[in-house]
């Protein structure tokens, strides 16, 4: 079964239509992606795609089979594009890898050091808060409070000695 001289399948044939709309076609994926490497991407993908489709298609429709193919090709890489966008957008903090036993007794845990906190005499507690959350050296903590470093160490002894009792030695 010979091939018609004006087919797509036809090897000549198709390198005249490549050859005829392959310019224009890159400019107008150039266009729409403002990118030389993936306009040429998607024009390499688009006349394979009418290699597949040649015996579907003729010579009078072929202009616009290539141009509806490109176009779906863009749509559907800026599609997949806003899937990636909104995933990476997606808060990692949600994501975990431990188990719900663990969480829980984290939770618990959690609870148990916010209590222990809120227990403690207050100047004992500031000393704590100052050193363990704000990350302040002793010598500052004195310096701020206006007290001497002694009483610090004494008071940030106290509060640890406090919360052991409380919640345990860790």
């Amino acid at each position: 079964m010979a091939k018609e001289l004006n087919s797509i399948c036809d090897p000549n044939t198709y390198e005249s239509v490549f050859n005829e709309h392959a310019k224009n076609l890159k400019r107008f994926l150039y266009f729409k992606f403002n990118d030389l490497s993936a306009a040429e991407d998607v024009l390499q993908e688009t006349f394979i795609k009418l290699w597949d489709s040649c015996k579907e298609v003729t010579l009078e429709k072929v202009k616009s089979y290539l141009y509806t193919i490109a176009n779906n090709k863009f749509l559907n890489i800026k599609k997949h594009e806003k899937v990636i966008r909104a995933y990476e957008e997606y808060p990692v903090s949600d994501r975990t890898n431990e188990s719900p036993e663990f969480l829980i007794i984290e939770e618990e845990f959690l609870e148990k050091i916010e209590k222990a906190i809120a227990g403690l005499p207050e100047k004992q507690r500031e000393v704590f808060l100052l050193s363990r959350i704000e990350k302040m050296k002793y010598s500052q903590i004195a310096e701020q409070l206006s007290i001497s470093k002694i009483a610090v160490e004494k008071r940030m002894h106290n509060a640890l000695k406090s919360m052991r009792s409380k919640i345990g030695n860790i």
